[in-house]
Order: C-alpha cells, then structure tokens, then sequence
C-alpha cells in the first residue's frame, strides 16, 4: 500500500464512522423521550452526516477516480466499509444509545483534537470545523451517563447493563494498524495512545460520577477497520441505500 491509498483509506474509515454514526442517531427521529431530546439527537445525527460528506468528498479527491462522496454512501457492499464495529451496534433504549454515544463521543473528541494538528492542511481544515460540534456531542452524552446513572435503582442498573454490552467494542477505537501507522510517521495521523490517555481519563471521571463501575478489559471486538463487520450493518445498508440503488439515475 502507497500513501495515496493509505491516505485515503485513512480518511475513509473516518467518514465511515461519522455516516454510520449518523445513520444510528436518524433512526430516533419522533421515538426520543421527550422531544428537545428527540431533536437533539437528530441534531447530533445530521453533525455526523454533514461530518461524513466532507471526509467522503476529501476521499474522493485522494482517491482520484472520479467519484463523489454520494457514490462511497450509496454504492459500496458492506466488506468495502471501514467503521468500527461499535457505531453500527443497534439503538437498544435510550440508555444504550446514549452509553454507545459516551464511549464513541469521548474518543472522536480527543481524536479529532489531535487530527486538527495534522500535517495535511484540508485534514486538519475539516477538524478543526467539526471539533465544535463534536465537543457538544460529547457533553450531551457525558451528561446523560451522570444523570441516568447516578438516577434510579432502574436507571442505574439498565446503564450498567448498557456499559458492560458496548464494552468489548472499545478496544477497537485504539488499535494501530499499518495504515495508522504510516499516518503518524507522515504526520497526517494521530497516536491512538494518546487519545487512549485522554478518553480513559474522562470515562473514569464520568463513570466515578455516574455511580457506575467500569468494566473490565477482557477479550475485544475488531475488524471493522478492515471491513469485517457484524450482521447489523448489511441491515443499515439495505435501508440507507435502497433508494439509490433502485433509481440510479434519479434526479431532485
């Protein structure tokens, strides 16, 4: 692999997860709670699609093949997709949602802080722009870990249940691979250990408040970074990319 295709795989998986993320969150449209809760997770669903359309289009570029970000959404196979496995984990109930969102939010923050000092100025141009909205996206769900967890008896217990599911989906947020790897050493990427530090500092000072014990590290999910994925997201696919698939062609 050369570093135009490192590249753009590099900024594919990115991407992919703000997409896949994204798609998550749209799936709360009109079920939320109460509804300022229903619209700020749309809210929060379209940041990660808008997010997803700008590192799509930089991949095309990178990739120079004449495509378009609508072209990588709608037209890939579920093997050609780069997220982690952990965004493409159903909504379950709230609780689940928002613990699903506290462990990916916390990464994708100090990521993302780190890929704004990237030596690839349209990198570092689309961090920077996100950085904000990602801030809020951790917030909100750090929030909700504290309330719901230091809530009721139920509360507490239902994301307990949530934190020690999604769990064995974290350790993948922090594996380095070759492509990683010659990111870093071009000075385009980031060192996942450092965000490593970050993101363990903040889940243990939330969870401290949130009265809920973390989980311990045992065996981890992967291969989402390579394109091996759970059934789940064939089930997204089919959903999010019917209607471009069906009419090609079409116009709006």
């Amino acid at each position: 692999m050369n570093k135009e295709e490192a590249l753009f795989e590099y900024i594919l998986r990115i991407g992919d997860n703000s997409l896949i993320m994204g798609h998550r969150m749209s799936e709360w449209c009109g079920h939320g709670p109460i509804l300022e809760q229903d619209i700020a997770l749309i809210n929060i669903s379209l940041d990660h699609i808008g997010q997803a359309r700008n590192w799509l289009s930089l991949a095309c570029e990178v990739e120079g093949k004449g495509r378009t970000e609508d072209d990588l959404a709608y037209h890939r196979d579920v093997y050609d997709f780069r997220n982690f496995l952990m965004v493409e984990q159903p909504n379950g109930h709230w609780g689940e949602t928002l613990t699903r969102g506290f462990l990916f939010d916390t990464w994708n923050y100090y990521f993302t802080k780190e890929l704004t000092k990237s030596g690839n100025e349209k990198i570092a141009d689309i961090a920077t722009k996100s950085l904000k909205e990602i801030s809020y996206h951790k917030n909100f769900s750090c929030d909700w870990m504290i309330r719901l967890g230091d809530g009721t008896e139920e509360s507490h217990t239902k994301m307990q249940d949530a934190l020690n599911r999604f769990w064995m989906y974290s350790g993948e947020l922090f594996k380095m691979d070759d492509v990683d790897n010659m990111m870093l050493a071009e000075g385009i990427g980031v060192d996942l250990s450092l965000v490593k530090k970050q993101w363990d500092e903040t889940i243990n000072v939330t969870l401290k408040e949130s009265t809920l014990t973390r989980p311990e590290d045992g065996w981890m999910q992967k291969g989402g970074k390579t394109g091996v994925h759970t059934e789940h997201l064939g089930y997204i696919l089919a959903e999010m990319q019917f209607l471009p698939r069906a009419y090609p062609d079409a116009k709006w």
